[in-house]
């Protein structure tokens, strides 16, 4: 089973760099899966509804979040009939959508599920990602061998500390969030394969995704200014991840695709797609 996870697409540039560069990894890879991370997808922080639903038709089986799952009101709404969109497992049950499902492929399935880290984020808060693990992993791996975890978390010494505890409990764990592709993919002992942070899928010469003058702004003055998106050197950033049979990791690559240069920024799915 062959797994592409897309590292997290950020603002308009992050819908083109997906829209242009998965059909070509998809063939060269052979891909059986895709995983999206799109918690900044619209307008550099969340997820709304059109988005979502033009991703999935550009080819993202699967959609995940982080601390920005309900900040698109649309979304929140709507969340609870979109099965494509993962928010954190480890919110409140009361909380509207899903942190985990069982998805068809072929005549296999593939499990995938988001955990919130609890470092840093002052809107929200996960319950502890370690102590529900095991009871998580146990129901997944009841339907398939197959079990795929976004940690979307801040701290790289909370992301490192759920790898080791995930060894041997699951296919693969993904860091997610940093917006920064780290150098430490591996398959552990246990043949689970990690990677502290996959990375961004926007422009690479930015911020974070993010326009560099409005972010240096926000440091000196402290107003937010999320208006303002980046195009520059636009990449699809990501891992490939090999896994066997038995639902044990093979192997996982990065990968870093450069797309082409926007003409000029894009109409993207939120301005125009109806569902």
């Amino acid at each position: 089973m062959k797994i592409l996870y897309i590292a997290e697409l950020v603002g308009k540039a992050g819908v083109y760099a997906f829209k242009k560069g998965l059909p070509e990894l998809k063939k060269r890879y052979r891909i059986d899966f895709v995983i999206a991370c799109a918690d900044g997808a619209t307008g550099g922080n969340g997820l709304g509804r059109n988005h979502a639903a033009y991703l999935h038709k550009l080819g993202a089986n699967v959609l995940t979040t982080g601390e920005c799952c309900f900040y698109k009101k649309d979304l929140t709404e709507n969340i609870e009939k979109i099965p494509y969109v993962l928010r954190p497992a480890n919110f409140n049950p009361e909380a509207p959508g899903f942190g985990s499902r069982v998805y068809k492929v072929g005549n296999d399935k593939v499990a995938v599920a988001v955990i919130l880290g609890q470092s840093s984020f002052g809107r929200v808060h996960g319950n502890n990602p370690i102590s529900m693990l095991p009871s998580l992993l146990e129901r997944l791996h009841q339907e398939t061998p197959y079990v795929i975890i976004d940690f979307h978390a801040e701290a790289t010494a909370e992301k490192r500390t759920l790898c080791f505890a995930a060894d041997g409990r699951c296919s693969a764990m993904i860091g997610s969030h940093n917006r920064v592709q780290t150098a430490d993919e591996k398959v552990m002992p246990g043949g689970t394969a990690v990677i502290t942070d996959a990375g961004r899928t926007g422009s690479a010469e930015s911020i974070g995704g993010c326009e560099i003058k409005s972010r240096l702004q926000e440091y000196f003055t402290g107003i937010p200014d999320w208006t303002r998106d980046a195009w520059a050197g636009p990449e699809l950033q990501g891992v490939l991840i090999d896994i066997g049979r038995d639902g044990k990791a093979l192997s996982i690559e990065r990968i870093r695709e450069k797309v082409p240069e926007a003409p000029q920024p894009e109409t993207t799915a939120e301005d125009t797609v109806e569902t």
